[in-house]
């Protein structure tokens, strides 16, 4: 007896801890992985090369890699617009939306998302949305997901032709990290088999790829696996 052939999941993968264990995921779960990552003018644009690493180390296809013209519209220290936020210091919170922020980023990855799942017969789709970003980014709320998949399934082909096939919409979005601490990310990824030398999480690396060790970001990557109680085999600059 044939096996029946696994299905795809369009999975968006910038090579970060989130993402990677987000491809990790997807591949346990049964699905064909479709990764996408995108050259959006980003200032740690090296973050690419990492993820093809990483999908080369789960066995996963290359990536897709996407240009989008973000950098000629600006409007975030991602960006160049102004210098990336240090790691707030502790107990100093983090409220309000960070200079970190690209407008409508997610926004556009999950639009594309869609385009390329819709084009390629698959109907999954996998982000690395977490409950760390979920003050911060409004692009990251349950909220914003469940809005964007009602209006996939009303603006798309498949989706507004499911009919009652799809009783809870055609889209499946899937975001298992949400309700997660960056430790249990952590832990899950490294349950997982994900090489986590080979991601790269920083807003700011040097040219060499070595990650900053003072923004956001290398903050919160390095409190994980403190918390998570593995070692961090990433190089920091600082």
């Amino acid at each position: 007896m044939s096996l029946s052939p696994r299905p795809s999941a369009v999975v968006l993968f910038s090579g970060g801890l989130d993402s990677s264990t987000i491809l990790a995921i997807a591949i346990e779960e049964g699905f064909a992985p479709i990764p996408v990552s995108f050259l959006y003018g980003q200032n740690h644009a090296v973050e690419v090369e990492a993820a093809r690493r990483v999908a080369r180390s789960l066995g996963a296809p290359a990536p897709l890699e996407l240009e989008l013209p973000f950098g000629r519209i600006g409007g975030s220290s991602l960006l160049g617009d102004g210098p990336i936020p240090a790691e707030p210091p502790e107990g100093a919170g983090r409220g309000g939306i960070p200079s970190t922020y690209v407008p409508a980023r997610n926004l556009t990855f999950l639009s594309l998302a869609v385009g390329i799942a819709e084009a390629r017969g698959a109907r999954d789709i996998f982000i690395g949305v977490n409950a760390l970003d979920y003050s911060g980014y409004p692009d990251c709320r349950p909220a914003f997901i469940e809005a964007f998949r009602r209006a996939a399934d009303a603006g798309t082909r498949d989706g507004s032709t499911a009919g009652d096939a799809a009783d809870a919409g055609w889209w499946r979005i899937h975001t298992p990290l949400l309700e997660l601490t960056k430790a249990q990310i952590v832990s899950r990824g490294h349950a997982l088999g994900v090489d986590h030398s080979l991601t790269l999480s920083c807003y700011d690396p040097t040219p060499t790829g070595l990650a900053c060790g003072r923004c956001d970001s290398c903050g919160l990557r390095r409190r994980g696996f403190e918390e998570a109680g593995l070692d961090d085999p990433t190089p920091y600059a600082e």
